[in-house]
């Protein structure tokens, strides 16, 4: 089994809209509220204390002022771990982003995850080619398969020396919401769990390329979950599997996403794992990211 046992979160120290990431996130949106960042931070706490009483280990990142960085909450994109000791770094489409490899961070990592190897492929923004880690790449670990959706934030290029560096098989494809816009991180549209898979499916137009990523899926054993552009837009693919204290398997997801799902389609993934949710409203509205987003894997 490959699922974590232990996460990272980062706390934020000033949550706000990004105006840099805007240009292509197309889930963001401004509110007009007071005390924006105080409600998100209400909703992290929250969203901490409901993963650790249901014996999630979790490790939390205090942000730092300064540098400001207004998606700090959202570590999954600049780093990843991995069972087989790679611990990779990403090149970042926002350059207020790139801020967030912060000293801080790496070495609350290496406190937790010790790498015999680390692949750092941020050179890359210097050519403007990026892949946003967790967020551009769902990973099959059991079957070594990496799914990306292309778009400003994930390059065939860099894809390229991810899945050769880490031999795993590419699954390259093609994603648009609605109005046509790519779909700037895959984990909005794919999630993989041991035994299932969600997907957006309609949201891959090409009709052969589609059957493809599918077939692929059913060929990994997972039982294939199907949902609408409005539960993508509700976060339904943005959830993440994980182990707890006792080895009992959680599915992570926020409240909007629990709502969006059907009776039929939660009863198909109680089956495999124990939903937990929790309200991450502000976070999803100002951030255009949900549960999956806010976690990074330490294995």
């Amino acid at each position: 089994m490959h699922t974590a046992k232990k996460i990272l979160l980062v706390r934020p120290a000033k949550f706000a809209y990004n105006e840099q990431t805007a240009k292509n996130n197309f889930f963001q949106g401004k509110l007009s509220i007071p005390n924006i960042h105080e409600k998100a931070l209400e909703e992290f706490d929250n969203f901490v204390s409901v993963l650790r009483s249901n014996k999630i280990d979790v490790v939390v990142v205090q942000d730092t002022i300064e540098p400001h960085t207004p998606d700090s909450i959202f570590p999954n994109n600049w780093f990843s771990t991995h069972l087989t000791g790679e611990l990779v770094l990403y090149p970042m489409f926002a350059e207020n982003r790139r801020a967030e490899r912060k000293a801080k961070v790496i070495s609350v990592i290496e406190e937790h995850f010790s790498a015999h190897k680390v692949i750092d492929l941020t050179e890359w923004e210097s050519k403007n080619r990026f892949l946003e880690g967790t967020g551009s790449l769902i990973l099959d670990h059991n079957n070594r398969i990496a799914y990306a959706c292309r778009s400003e934030r994930t390059d065939d290029f860099v894809f390229e020396e991810f899945y050769t560096k880490m031999n795993f098989e590419p699954q390259l494809f093609n994603a648009h919401d609605e109005n046509g816009n790519n779909i700037y991180h895959t984990n909005l549209m794919l999630s993989i769990g041991e035994k299932f898979a969600v997907i957006c499916g309609v949201s891959i137009t090409d009709k052969k390329i589609r059957s493809r990523v599918i077939d692929s899926l059913k060929r990994s054993k997972k039982e294939v979950i199907e949902i609408s552009f409005e539960q993508m837009n509700s976060y339904c693919a943005n959830i993440l599997e994980v182990l707890n204290s006792e080895n009992e398997s959680c599915l992570i997801m926020s409240d909007a996403a629990k709502h969006a799902f059907t009776t039929y389609q939660k009863k198909l993934l109680e089956k495999q794992s124990k939903i937990i949710s929790s309200p991450l409203h502000i976070i999803e509205h100002i951030g255009g990211g949900s549960a999956r987003c806010m976690i990074a894997e330490i294995f």
